[in-house]
């Protein structure tokens, strides 16, 4: 038995006295302490006995990257008398040689045999003690998690307390309790220090902590694994270009047509990159989600702050936000990006050249198809989607450019006062007027003077139609029907939109002219002309994508119909719930009618339980559940400890009498745990308990599982046996029904 001293002469201090021998080195308060290695009887002559210790394991295999044995071991608090000190190391020691140590072992597949050192620490008197996390270890994301109890920290692991819970997010509080226990200085003081030492430790860390109403001692610390693993999607954008349920067939075309464009762009600013078109997009429920770390890839190669990720998912914000700061590997980029801004001028410049040379190649596919063989119409599905990708180039390309220019012009002209929104900024030139509002507007006048089935209505119908019938309620879905198909639905709309252009009730840019000056007549004119032409050319180029996207309709249209017609799918329609390569399959005779028709059914099945699901703006991890919580399932919320997603049927076990109860696969519905319940973690999938917090029993042993677990959840063992949970271990919600 000897005093702790650093961590380069305690080789045989075990996984907790290594830490703490690290926490003390690096001039953080740890309570006078001393290691008593395996096979050796402790000096206990060393000890006041007037004083109170903790003994505590500091096994060989504790605290390890991969498994913590947190919890598995026994502690023993507030022990006074050299004797009793003697009697709880022995003790200590044997709880190395439990089922519950071995059930843990086989689990965790930990081969290393159990060599237990002890620690005697002096007892500090808490006020409070708890954990922090410089990292949200659920969720991956950039934000001290802290945890409190009144009093002792065992309370948090075993006896089911559930803690009060501070986060903090770039420098503010993002949640706090009502009535904390503790001083608000405390607990910014607990993260600070916890901040630094994260930093100095090199990894996000977890920590155990009390504070004795005066002094804040450090008890414990050990790596969070897999924060960095944790994928997270992002629908804030994609709901928008792709919005509401997206069937099969228009997923498997879309994704590579657009998300190759996109893997062009970045090539071109970045250089060569390992960014897959599959990887940057992902259907949840048959939605459209964003692989957001497949962008922070991205940002990484070109220097940027991984973490200000975190601000395009739209989280809350804090005065200690990333920002971005040039580092070595974005001056290296720094020549290509600039020669890739200058080559998207020169695009933006030339669109007219570009949109004509698309034009021309769409115009090879209008050609009827019923004569052509399927090997023909599948090989001009294929080129189609190369002109789709060039297409999409474009539409992202002069959007970016029109949008830059306009908020260079809102910027500058509300600098005098002007609301950009309030001008025509087309008046006296070329750049817009054959815009689909426009005309819209044109055909709603007509038939506002005119009559609506008037000769020169059906006139100014037909113009419309032949100029923008290829529009649909959705661009980037080919499997809704075009205007074309719908003349009834676009009479009734145009003859809602009214008879007065949007335009007349905007002033002209000469009235506004008048009130700059020589130089701002200057500036802001050319400004004014590269966003007006940008803004035409931004519906040109969407028109155009639209109508290229459309031709899909009409080869699909086509095979579906030939696919019907030999029974391998019921209607032409069904081709829609197949994907393009199911639709390969078929004409290949490598898809049978049976499957065919099972795969459509599914489809169907799946999208019609999912169409009123109320999805998240994020999701974290590839394991998503959706559920029918919209259509009147209940909810219980608590704090999500372990992440992933189960679904099962629960079982509600409230003491040892119910552990037979529990079968393979099913969800446990606790009050609490402790080391004791260790072998029923081996059954279940998932854990729900009624208090609790990070360091909860439960908590970490789900974690060391991998299965999810919510805690803090009022009513978790009111459900009734049986009965089909979805547990979110990310939200912290438990979906029943």
């Amino acid at each position: 038995m000897r005093p702790l001293a650093d961590e380069s002469t305690l080789a045989d201090a075990g996984g907790k006295g290594a830490s703490l021998a690290w926490l003390r080195a690096h001039g953080y308060q740890v309570p006078q302490t001393w290691v008593v290695p395996p096979g050796t009887e402790p000096s206990l002559d060393q000890l006041d006995p007037n004083k109170a210790y903790a003994v505590r394991s500091s096994a060989n295999v504790e605290d390890g990257g991969a498994a913590s044995f947190a919890g598995q071991f026994l502690t023993r608090l507030d022990v006074t008398g050299v004797e009793a000190v003697g009697a709880a190391v022995a003790a200590v020691r044997a709880s190395a040689d439990t089922t519950g140590v071995d059930s843990y072992s086989a689990h965790m597949g930990a081969a290393d045999p159990i060599e237990m050192s002890v620690l005697i620490q002096e007892m500090v008197t808490p006020v409070a003690s708890g954990v922090v996390f410089t990292r949200n270890p659920i969720t991956g994301l950039n934000e001290v998690v802290l945890e409190a109890v009144a009093g002792r920290g065992d309370l948090l692991v075993g006896r089911g307390a559930t803690p009060q819970r501070w986060v903090r997010r770039w420098g503010a509080w993002t949640q706090e309790p009502t009535d904390p226990s503790l001083p608000a200085d405390v607990a910014a003081t607990l993260v600070d220090q916890a901040m630094e030492i994260g930093e100095a430790y090199g990894r996000p860390a977890d920590l155990e902590w009390v504070w004795d109403g005066h002094d804040i001692w450090w008890l414990q610390i050990r790596p969070i694994t897999g924060v960095g693993d944790v994928a997270v999607y992002s629908n804030r954008i994609s709901k928008e270009v792709m919005p509401g349920l997206i069937k099969p067939l228009v997923w498997s075309v879309n994704v590579p047509v657009v998300n190759r464009a996109w893997i062009e762009l970045f090539t071109e600013a970045i250089g060569p990159n390992d960014v897959r078109a599959a990887d940057l997009a992902k259907s949840f429920a048959y939605r459209s989600y964003f692989n957001m770390g497949a962008i922070g890839d991205i940002f990484e190669l070109v220097g940027m702050p991984r973490d200000s990720l975190e601000l395009l998912l739209g989280l809350p914000e804090g005065p200690d936000k990333p920002t971005f700061k040039p580092t070595p590997a974005t001056i290296r980029k720094l020549p290509r990006l600039l020669t890739f801004a200058a080559r998207q001028a020169r695009y933006g410049g030339d669109t007219d050249r570009h949109l004509r040379g698309l034009r021309a190649e769409y115009g090879r596919f209008g050609a009827p198809l019923e004569h052509r063989s399927d090997a023909e119409l599948l090989e001009a599905v294929d080129k189609l989607m190369e002109l789709g990708t060039r297409a999409a180039y474009a539409n992202i390309v002069v959007p970016l450019l029109a949008n830059i220019y306009t908020a260079l012009l809102r910027k500058q002209l509300a600098r005098r006062g002007i609301d950009l929104a309030t001008v025509d900024i087309v008046e006296d030139l070329d750049a817009g007027r054959d815009d689909l509002d426009s005309q819209l507007d044109e055909l709603a006048g007509v038939m506002a003077t005119a009559g609506v089935d008037s000769p020169e209505a059906t006139a100014e119908l037909s113009r419309f139609i032949e100029r923008f019938g290829h529009f649909s309620d959705s661009g980037n879905d080919f499997s809704v029907a075009s205007w074309r198909e719908q003349p009834e639905l676009l009479k009734a709309m145009a003859a809602a939109r009214g008879s007065t252009s949007r335009r007349s009730v905007r002033k002209p840019w000469s009235e506004v002219r008048r009130h700059l000056g020589p130089i701002g007549r200057v500036i802001l004119g050319l400004v004014r002309r590269r966003a007006a032409r940008y803004q035409a050319r931004r519906e040109q180029v969407s028109s155009l994508y639209t109508y290229g996207y459309g031709l899909f309709r009409n080869y699909f249209l086509e095979l579906g119909k030939r696919l019907a017609d030999r029974g391998i799918i019921a209607d032409a329609d069904d081709i829609m719930f197949l994907t393009l390569d199911e639709v390969r399959a078929g004409f290949a005779g490598e898809l049978v009618a049976s499957a065919a028709h099972a795969i459509v059914s599914r489809h169907r099945a799946e999208m019609a339980k999912v169409v009123d699901v109320a999805m998240p703006e994020i999701i974290y991890g590839d394991g998503f559940i959706a559920t029918g919580a919209a259509a009147g399932e209940s909810i219980l919320r608590g704090v999500a400890t372990s992440r992933g997603h189960y679904r099962g049927p629960v079982r509600v076990v409230t003491g040892l009498s119910d552990f037979g109860k529990v079968q393979p696969g099913d969800v446990l519905a606790i009050p609490f745990s402790d080391v004791g319940w260790t072998p029923l973690f081996d059954k279940v999938k998932a854990i729900v308990a009624e208090s609790g917090g990070m360091l909860s029993h439960s908590s970490i042993v789900a974690r060391e599982y991998g299965i999810p677990c919510v805690v803090s959840v009022p009513g978790a063992t009111a459900l009734e046996d049986g009965v089909m949970v979805t547990v979110d271990g990310y939200r912290g919600e438990v979906i029943c029904g």
